[in-house]
C-alpha cells in the first residue's frame, strides 16, 4: 500500500487570538520544545486563581523562594533538571517522548481527530515533536453525520492550515454497507457506531497505532487504560490483561492484525488542557464559548437544537447562554449554561466547577459501564 502522506508544519500553526475557527493572519508566538533556563533570583510569584496558569506565563521558577536560587544554579550547572519545569512544561514533554515513541515503534501511526480542544492540543504537540520535519501520521476524522457544523468547519480549516492529510470515514457509509445499523427509539444516537467505521477504517489503511487525546481524568474506563492500549485482531480491548509500564518503556509489541491505541495525554486534566489552549494561544471551534442557543432540557442535559433532535411529548425547546464543554455528536453531547466568553473565564469556570467534563454526554449515562463497553468493543 501506498505511504500515506504525512503533514508539514504550518507557519501559521494553530495559534490566532481569534476564538473561532476562521483563519487569520496572525502567525503564532514560537514555542521552544523545552522550558528556559531560570534566573539566579526570581520575584515572588503573585497571588491567583489560577496559580499554574501565571506560573507559566511568569516563568518556570516564579514560584520557587529566592532562597532556593543556589540549588538552582547548581542543577544549571550540572545540566537539565526537571525541578525547574512548570507542570505544564513536564506533561508537555511527556506527550512528545510518547508521540517520538510512536513514531519508532510502528510503521503506520494515525492521529484520530475529533475538531475537539484535546485532538488541537495533539496536533499542537505533533507539530513539535517531530519539527522541523513533518509529523509521520494523517488526521483520521470518523464522520457520524451528526456533528455540529461549527465543528466540521474548523477540521476542515486546520487540516489547510497544518498541510496534514486528512482522512474522513463516514458512518452513513457502514449504515449502507449494512455493517453498522441505525438506531431507533426516543434517543438514536450514531455515536457507538462510529466504533465499526473505525474499525474498518484501521483495516483499510492497515494503521497499527492511533494516537487519540483521551485523558484518565475523563471516566473511569478510560482511567484504567495505559498510554500503549493493546487492541487485539478484531479492534477489543481487555481491560483485565493490560502491559505493565514502568517508568518510560512502552511495549509496542504486536501480532498481524492487531494494533495500538496510543493516548498521550493521559496524565492531563481538563484544566491542564485549557491552560496549554491559552499558553498556545490555540484557536478552537467556537462553540467552546458561550453563545445563544436553542437547547431542550432531556433528563439534565442540555441538547441543542438540530436536525437531529425530535421533541419528545411535553418538552420544548428555549433559549439559553450556553457552551460545550466536549465535543461529539449533536444527539448525545449537552451543553451547560455558561458566560465564558474568553479563555480566561473557561479556565476560571472550570476551577469552580462540581460536575465532571463528561457529565454532559447523554451516551456515558445509558448505563454504569456504557463507556467501557464501548471501549471493550472497539472504540475511541
Amino acid at each position: 500500500m501506498t505511504a500515506i502522506a504525512s503533514a508539514p508544519v504550518s507557519a501559521k500553526s494553530l495559534s490566532s487570538s481569534a476564538r473561532s475557527g476562521t483563519p487569520t493572519a496572525n502567525p503564532p508566538a514560537a514555542t521552544p520544545a523545552t522550558a528556559p533556563a531560570a534566573p539566579a533570583t526570581a520575584p515572588a510569584a503573585p497571588a491567583s486563581a489560577t496559580p499554574d496558569a501565571d506560573a507559566d506565563a511568569a516563568g518556570p521558577a516564579t514560584s520557587v523562594a529566592a532562597s532556593s536560587a543556589p540549588v538552582r544554579a547548581a542543577a544549571h550547572a550540572s545540566g537539565f533538571s526537571s525541578y525547574n519545569l512548570t507542570h505544564l512544561a513536564q506533561l508537555e514533554h511527556e506527550a512528545i517522548f510518547v508521540m517520538r515513541e510512536v513514531a519508532a515503534q510502528f510503521e503506520r501511526p494515525a492521529l484520530l481527530f475529533s475538531g475537539g480542544k484535546d485532538s488541537i492540543v495533539m496536533v499542537r504537540l505533533a507539530q513539535k515533536a517531530f519539527a522541523p520535519a513533518r509529523f509521520p501520521f494523517p488526521l483520521v476524522h470518523i464522520d457520524t453525520g451528526h456533528n455540529f457544523v461549527e465543528t466540521i468547519e474548523f477540521r476542515d480549516w486546520l487540516a489547510k492550515d497544518t498541510g496534514g492529510r486528512l482522512v474522513v470515514r463516514y458512518v452513513e457509509d457502514s449504515i449502507k454497507s449494512g455493517s453498522a445499523v441505525e438506531e431507533k427509539g426516543p434517543n438514536p444516537s450514531r455515536n457507538g457506531l462510529q466504533t465499526v467505521t473505525l474499525l474498518e477504517t484501521i483495516e483499510e489503511f492497515k494503521f497499527d497505532a492511533c494516537l487519540g487525546g483521551a485523558r484518565r481524568d475523563e471516566e473511569k474506563a478510560r482511567a484504567k487504560e495505559r498510554f500503549f492500549s493493546h487492541r487485539n485482531e478484531f479492534g477489543e480491548w481487555d481491560p483485565k490483561n493490560q502491559r505493565p509500564e514502568l517508568w518510560n518503556l512502552f511495549n509496542g509489541r504486536k501480532q498481524v492484525g492487531e494494533h495500538f491505541r496510543v493516548f498521550p495525554l493521559s496524565n492531563w486534566t481538563e484544566m491542564d488542557v485549557w491552560q496549554y489552549i491559552a499558553r498556545e494561544n490555540l484557536r478552537i471551534p467556537s462553540i467552546y464559548f458561550a453563545h445563544r442557543r436553542r437547547v431542550v432540557n432531556r433528563g439534565g442535559t442540555l441538547l441543542a437544537d438540530t436536525p437531529f433532535i425530535n421533541l419528545l411529548p411535553g418538552e420544548s425547546f428555549t433559549e439559553r447562554t450556553v457552551r460545550f464543554r466536549t465535543v461529539g455528536d449533536a444527539t448525545c453531547t449537552g451543553a451547560v449554561e455558561s458566560t465564558a466568553a474568553d479563555l480566561a473565564e473557561i479556565i476560571q469556570e472550570v476551577a469552580s466547577a462540581r460536575v465532571t467534563e463528561r457529565g454532559t454526554r447523554a451516551d456515558d449515562k445509558r448505563s454504569e459501564s456504557a463507556m467501557e463497553d464501548r471501549k471493550k468493543a472497539g472504540y475511541f
